[in-house]
């Protein structure tokens, strides 16, 4: 398929949001768009369509102030900056701002929220998600970890008894029920998601963890 011109936006559009797709009706604040070029860069990368409504909608976009909104959210919003493609496409008369973000290899990508706090964020289906205090640590250790073999210990084998048990846990509830300090926990349940032994999934507004059915171990 052509990468270019009405066809390909529309195929683009009919596949709807999704971890590697967001649509945006227009970039009214920079700060904004860096909580997505954030997500898509600390994940799979993906495309921003800018002019298009959340419903699929094409709209257009007014003129190149999108272009340099998205160029401010990557330069001045984002640490490290975030580099992007970008192509304009004519449509029905109007202009949609395509955006590609690669995923990085150096994690994380953080993006300045409105307290000038610098705040790292994932692509979890059609949503940006704030990442969490395993995931950030997660990726501060994944450097260090290759070439490594897992050793457990008791503690890993009772974390491990417990999640056979009770899958699909919270970090705070996990806590509750094993008395594990927080410090270790963190330290426990990072050492078994970089081994691929425990997964992280995001659902009703939390991350969760639960063991893998085919540990990498």
């Amino acid at each position: 398929m052509e990468l270019s011109g009405p066809k390909y936006i529309r195929s683009l559009i009919d596949e709807g949001e999704h971890q590697q797709l967001d649509f945006k009706f227009e970039i009214s604040e920079a700060r904004k768009i860096a909580r997505t070029l954030s997500a898509f860069s600390n994940t799979d990368g993906g495309r921003l369509l800018i002019g298009v409504k959340d419903n699929g909608r094409i709209k257009g976009v007014r003129s190149d102030e999108e272009y340099y909104m998205a160029e401010s959210a990557a330069t001045l919003y984002c640490k490290p900056e975030v580099q992007f493609e970008s192509r304009s496409h004519q449509i029905d008369g109007k202009t949609v701002l395509e955006i590609y973000i690669p995923p990085v290899v150096h994690r994380p990508v953080y993006a300045q929220d409105q307290s000038k706090r610098w705040m790292a964020y994932v692509r979890v289906k059609d949503e940006n998600i704030l990442a969490g205090i395993i995931q950030l640590q997660v990726w501060k250790e994944e450097p260090l970890s290759r070439g490594k073999l897992l050793e457990y210990t008791r503690s890993e084998e009772f974390l491990l008894n417990y999640l056979e048990k009770m899958p699909k846990a919270s970090l705070k509830k996990i806590q509750q029920d094993t008395g594990f300090g927080r410090k270790e926990l963190v330290t426990l349940i990072t050492k078994l998601v970089l081994f691929d032994v425990v997964e992280m999934q995001f659902s009703e507004g939390e991350n969760l963890f639960l063991l893998r059915e085919s540990p990498g171990i």
